[in-house]
Order: C-alpha cells, then structure tokens, then sequence
C-alpha cells in the first residue's frame, strides 16, 4: 500500500495535487485530521486500497509535528508513505489568495496576509526534513501535475536526483539542496541566432560545448555531487535537489542540467525540471 501525504503552504498547490492524484486512481481526503489517519489508513486498507492520498496541513493544528511519527508507524506497517511538501514565495502566496478573494485558514481580524504566511511556515517548518519539496512559485498547474506524476513513479528505496534549471532574476528555488551558479560563463542570449532556442536544442548545445571553460565546470560539478552522493545515500536521504542558474533559466542551465541527467541517469534515478521554461505558462494555482 501507498500512501502520500500532501502538505505544505496555503496557497501552493495542494489542491491541484489532490485533484491529479485522485485522477491516477489514489482515494483521496482533503484536511483529514493527523489523529485519525492510522486508523482511515487501517480501514481503507482492509476495505482493499493500495493507493492513498491525504492532504495535511495546519488546519490539523499543532497535531501537524507529529506527522514524522506517524511516517514510522506506517513504515512498521508495510506500507510506502510519502510527503509532498508544496511550497511557494510569499509574493506569490499573497497574489493567489487576492486572486481567489478567500482568506488564509490562519487569518483573523489581528493578523495580515504576510503574518499568516510566515507562521505557517514556521509551524510547517519540522517537517521539511522529511519531505520532497516542490516549490510552485513559477509553476503552472500542467508543469505542477507532470512533477507529481514523476514523483509518483520513483522508487523510494532509491535516492532520485532532481536537477532543476532556474534564472536568478526570478529568484533561487526554495526546494533547491544545492545552488550552482553557471552565469560566469558566456551567454547564448547574445547571440541573435540562439536568443530564441533553449539549452535543449542542438545549436545550443555546441556552442556550449565549444567553450572550455563550460566543460570545465561541468565536470567539476559532476565531481562534486559524485564525491557527496554517498555521504547522503548513508543519511538515508531519498531525494536532492541540483538547481543550476544562469541569468534567464533558458539556455546555460538547462544545457547543463540536461547534461548532468544524462551522466547520472546511467547509475541514479533522475528527473529533469526547467523552471524557467515553464513561466509563460504559468498561472494561478
């Protein structure tokens, strides 16, 4: 039996998750109290289901900390759980609930949108050793769902490496585990020819394979994540996250996280996200 645990900020995406996962056969509730989980757990499963999904998150209150626990219990169990933790920056945050006109599960009539958010994040703040993060921030609910989908199908025995391309003039991941900052290196923008292809297409990719300075970074950071892989193997982490930058997310680091993928695909389970190659695509969650 599986069993997912969607969690996170208000405003990230949960329900866009709930929705995709009852769509690929998993029995879903939404705001199941943390209390009652084991025994829903021990019925669904005797009733015959082997995929679940649960959305928590504070309005379970304080109960919330002690998800980690429960993880345990379940795993004593038999059972595969998993926690999907959204995320999002509070600019973003804010923007979706003015959009939705509904307010935050923590407001009241003392506290702004920006105090609810925060404490949110500090009440929710245990929890991200645990989980798998996505952050939603330039996510549109398609690019969201094919996230989730690749997260579904990874063996939780294994670790899985994410690399994540991003544009720092749109900010650094939050779900990022490592940052590597690629804009050091020459820029296919300026090049008229390749301003409007990606590091996926292959004019791209020969120009960066001609510059020796670009291959040399990325064997140094192919050296750098072999070198630590086991280190964080025997911390029984099952999950990092690799985010390159480079100005706009579109050419250098989508080249090198394609690159990276490929090396590490031969030995690691691997999944690729551009981030910055979702963002016109991006709407309210």
């Amino acid at each position: 039996m599986r069993v997912i645990f969607v969690t996170g900020l208000s405003g990230s995406g949960k329900s866009v998750v709930i929705k995709l996962l009852e769509d690929v056969s998993y029995y879903c509730i939404d705001n199941l109290p943390l209390m009652f989980v084991l025994d829903v757990i021990a019925f669904l499963r005797k009733m015959g289901h082997d995929k679940v999904a649960l959305s928590i998150d504070v309005r379970s209150g304080s109960d919330i900390g002690d998800l980690p626990k429960v993880i345990e219990q379940l795993k004593s169990q038999g059972i595969d759980p998993r926690i999907l933790f959204l995320e999002a920056n509070t600019e973003t945050i804010v923007k979706r609930f003015a959009e939705a006109r509904r307010p935050h599960p923590l407001a009241d009539e003392k506290r702004t949108i920006n105090e609810c958010i925060t404490w949110e994040r500090n009440i929710l703040s245990g929890l991200a050793e645990h989980a798998h993060h996505v952050g939603t921030s330039d996510l549109g609910p398609n690019a969201l769902r094919a996230w989730v989908r690749e997260f579904i199908d990874l063996d939780q025995t294994k670790l899985a490496l994410f690399f994540q391309s991003f544009g720092f003039k749109n900010g650094i991941p939050r779900d990022a585990d490592f940052v590597f900052d690629v804009r050091a290196l020459p820029n296919p923008f300026y090049d008229s020819k390749l301003r409007p292809l990606t590091g996926k297409d292959a004019a791209v990719i020969a120009f960066m394979e001609s510059l020796p300075e670009a291959q040399r970074m990325l064997r140094d950071i192919e050296h750098f994540l072999v070198r630590w892989l086991p280190d964080f193997v025997r911390d029984n982490r099952r999950s990092l996250t690799i985010a390159i930058g480079c100005t706009g997310g579109q050419h250098r680091s989508v080249y090198f996280c394609e690159q990276l993928a490929a090396r590490f695909s031969k030995t690691q389970q691997v999944q690729v996200r551009h981030r910055g190659l979702y963002r016109d695509y991006a709407s309210p969650l």
